[in-house]
């Protein structure tokens, strides 16, 4: 027990699981909604779901989602939405394209055109949201029109392909043989084991400091047996892939995204801006907060964000098209609602837009498996998406709190 000032007394440590997972209701269902998801489809798929070369697969075909996730939680977070990050995504692969295939410039030459690009994107969207005043949806609705033209007569309207074997690296190589091993990966093991010792260090800090601040935590059994438990699934995760091809390159830029983002929204003064913004914007003005800085910032990050993801998309495919994208702005703001973000801004974290792509993207791929036909699978990705925000609203209510 731990005593506070006034002489009372403070509970360090928990045993009720309920109550642990009520705590916060809307990233605590995401986990268990994503267990359940993973459990039901490699059932429905007879194993077929979690086997080396699928898992493999799931990573290369989704990242570039997961991505965009990341710049949209963010962006939905601040009490804006991006509708224009798909044609985005096929603009910055366009230009390199271009610049590589078409003007025979080296490959990451176009990779700095691209992200040139994503950044302009940002400055001309950032410039109507932040600095003029119109809302974020009408910019990038029609963003999502003039992007999507200018990748057309970028291209001329024709695909432009093969990009060079280092350009294609970024989405579809591999980290194999490093420290050999015998029938698999030891580095991918490696970096298996260093994830999970990050985990459970973080994790334990993170007990450590919400004890020194008299916050309620878990029994300490309780929290060794959740680092233990996502310790294995990191470990059987990396055991798979070590188990194919090894770790993949475009896996590594995910995970430094992810952490790069993580710390930015959640231990920096740009990071609490943004949530003060989403959360109340006249007290956020009030309280000195330059909004107008802000909110241009992020549309720039949204277009550099959409702008690795075009390059992920033109390496995966290995090809530039004026279709290219089509769609994922869609999948990128489902994934940060399903993910925990709220409707009316202010919640949200990086992890959770993760966790919801991830959802989203085991979903298509198990009925892919099944071999369910495409209108069915937008169905039930819409019913989905349905379902989370109703899931949002009701959590709003059930903890007292007014839309």
């Amino acid at each position: 027990m731990l005593k506070n000032n006034s002489g009372g007394a403070v509970t360090a440590g928990t045993s009720n699981i309920f109550e642990l997972m009520t705590r916060n209701l809307r990233q605590s269902g995401i986990y268990i909604a994503f267990v359940a998801i993973v459990v039901l489809f490699t059932v429905l798929t007879q194993g077929a779901l979690l086997s080396p070369g699928n898992l493999t697969n799931l990573v290369l075909q989704y990242s570039y989602i997961l991505i965009l996730a990341i710049g949209m939680v963010m962006i939905i977070v601040a009490g804006h939405i991006d509708l224009s990050v798909g044609s985005v995504v096929a603009l910055t692969g366009a230009v390199a394209a271009v610049v590589v295939v078409r003007e025979g410039m080296p490959w990451w030459v176009g990779i700095l055109a691209a992200l040139l690009t994503g950044v302009l994107v940002g400055v001309w969207q950032g410039f109507w949201v932040a600095i003029v005043g119109i809302p974020a949806f009408i910019v990038t609705l029609a963003g999502m029109l003039i992007f999507r033209g200018m990748t057309m007569q970028v291209l001329d309207n024709v695909s432009l392909s093969p990009f060079p074997a280092e350009y294609q690296m970024i989405a579809g190589g591999f980290l194999n043989g490093l420290l050999g091993g015998a029938g698999y990966d030891v580095f991918t093991m490696l970096i298996g084991v260093l994830a999970a010792a990050g985990f459970g260090v973080q994790q334990w800090r993170v007990r450590r400091h919400k004890v020194r601040y008299r916050q309620p935590v878990e029994s300490i059994w309780l929290f060794a047996a959740k680092v233990l438990l996502v310790s294995a699934v990191i470990l059987a995760f990396a055991w798979r892939l070590a188990n194919a091809r090894g770790l993949p390159i475009v896996l590594i830029l995910l995970a430094a995204l992810v952490l790069i983002y993580g710390f930015v929204t959640q231990r920096t003064i740009f990071g609490r801006h943004i949530y003060a913004m989403g959360g109340n914007l006249q007290a956020a003005k009030l309280s000195g907060i330059k909004t107008r800085r802000v909110n241009f910032l992020l549309f720039i990050n949204m277009g550099v964000l959409a702008a690795i993801a075009g390059i992920v998309y033109s390496a995966r495919s290995n090809s530039a098209q004026p279709g290219a994208g089509y769609m994922f702005e869609l999948d990128a703001i489902a994934a940060a609602f399903i993910g925990g973000a709220a409707v009316t801004g202010g919640v949200g974290k990086v992890q959770g837009a993760i966790i919801g792509g991830l959802i989203m993207a085991v979903m298509s791929n198990g009925m892919q498996i099944m071999g369910i036909d495409q209108s069915t699978q937008n169905v039930v990705r819409g019913v989905v998406l349905v379902l989370a925000v109703a899931f949002d609203v009701w959590a709003k209510k059930k903890a007292g709190i007014e839309r």
